[in-house]
């Protein structure tokens, strides 16, 4: 079974796909199993929870002080800008794990050093909207680590769902399962890589969104 861990919807404020996009997007291209980590946002879940279509683990990306952190397994949403070690804590409180998002973005990782001196649960060691050599260094650094690693598309629209995703067995049903899956490691990650080109526009949208946000992180 393949599944896309990271995803995002027009709950976020960057993102245009609607839940129901979503879901029928990921049927299409044959995911059984799909993550909706929104900004911030919890809501998308709420929507989806019920669709007897695919698995959908509930989610959210997390924006810390330091960079974004992904909570997986989580009931309710995760209070923007703490500390790494308060957000990693609130979403154990909340019945989740962290995971590093992309640590070595430029812009939104939390980084190498922020990602081995804090207790995270594992690491988002490849993810479709980062370039090669920090997808490269993602994988190193999840591996050193020795934890669970995911990955993911990180679209926020349609047509980018599934360029990054991991595979587990066939035979998962549920999201607690499929969870249970990544925790213990029985995964194989896979992803695309952004272009220079496309790094470049990424980097400058950013930097127009930041100072129309008032100068705060997404």
């Amino acid at each position: 079974m393949k599944a896309d861990l990271h995803i995002h919807s027009n709950y976020s404020n960057d993102g245009v796909s609607t839940v129901e996009e979503i879901i029928e997007t990921a049927m299409e291209r044959g995911f059984g199993c799909i993550a909706i980590t929104d900004h911030n946002n919890f809501d998308a879940y709420e929507k989806v929870k019920d669709n007897r279509k695919v698995i959908v683990i509930p989610g959210v990306e997390v924006s810390s002080k330091e960079g974004h952190i992904l909570a997986y397994g989580i009931d309710r949403n995760i209070p923007r800008d703490m500390s790494i070690k308060d957000t990693i804590d609130a979403i154990h409180e909340a019945g989740g794990v962290a995971f590093a998002a992309h640590p070595y973005r430029w812009w939104s990782g939390i980084g190498e050093k922020n990602t081995l001196s804090h207790d995270f649960d594992g690491v988002e060691a490849l993810n479709a909207r980062s370039v090669k050599g920090s997808n490269r260094r993602s994988l190193k650094l999840a591996t050193k680590i020795g934890k669970p690693i995911t990955a993911g598309s990180d679209a926020h629209t349609p047509q980018f769902i599934g360029e990054g995703y991991v595979e587990f067995s066939d035979e998962i049903e549920g999201w607690e399962e499929a969870l249970k899956a990544i925790m213990e490691n029985r995964v194989v990650v896979h992803s695309s890589n952004r272009r220079v080109t496309g790094t470049l526009k990424y980097g400058i949208k950013s930097i127009m969104e930041w100072i129309f946000r008032g100068f705060k992180r997404m």
